[in-house]
């Protein structure tokens, strides 16, 4: 028995090329449809070259791509949302620690350009509340 090979040949590279076009593509919204439909039909082919025709095997190898492909999708829809929350937390964490270094150099700074006078003043003889207070020397600080 002889086997043609270009007859196997050709079905199996636009399957190959049908099945790659998915990950190629750069449109996210069109990516999960065309993959589903790829792999769909992928395994439909596949089911019925096996069972040589039998319309519930090739039904199935369809149905069995189109779930392949949404576990490949469930697998990377995780992955990217376990991503996003992790440089999320990170994001939070680094912009909290940035605000606490920011306070504590600002803090350093207005100690470090802190200047003072000292001046000595007095308080001349007054009354106050009924009462005669007599002359008092003070010290006041001024920060400049």
């Amino acid at each position: 028995m002889h086997i043609d090979y270009s007859m196997i040949m050709r079905p199996i590279t636009s399957l190959i090329t049908v099945a790659v076009l998915p990950f190629l593509s750069g449109c996210g919204s069109l990516q999960r449809p065309v993959t589903d439909a790829a792999l769909g039909a992928g395994g439909a082919y596949l089911g019925n070259t096996l069972s040589q025709g039998n319309p519930l095997a090739t039904a199935g190898g369809a149905a069995g791509g189109v779930l392949l492909g949404e576990g490949f999708q469930a697998l990377k829809s995780q992955s990217q949302k376990n991503a996003y929350r992790q440089g999320y937390t990170l994001g939070r964490s680094d912009g909290v620690k940035q605000l606490y270094w920011n306070l504590q150099n600002q803090q350093r700074e207005r100690a470090a350009a802190e200047s003072y006078r000292l001046y000595e003043i007095t308080i001349p003889e007054h009354w106050e509340d009924g009462v005669l207070l007599k002359p008092s020397k003070r010290v006041l600080r001024i920060n400049e």
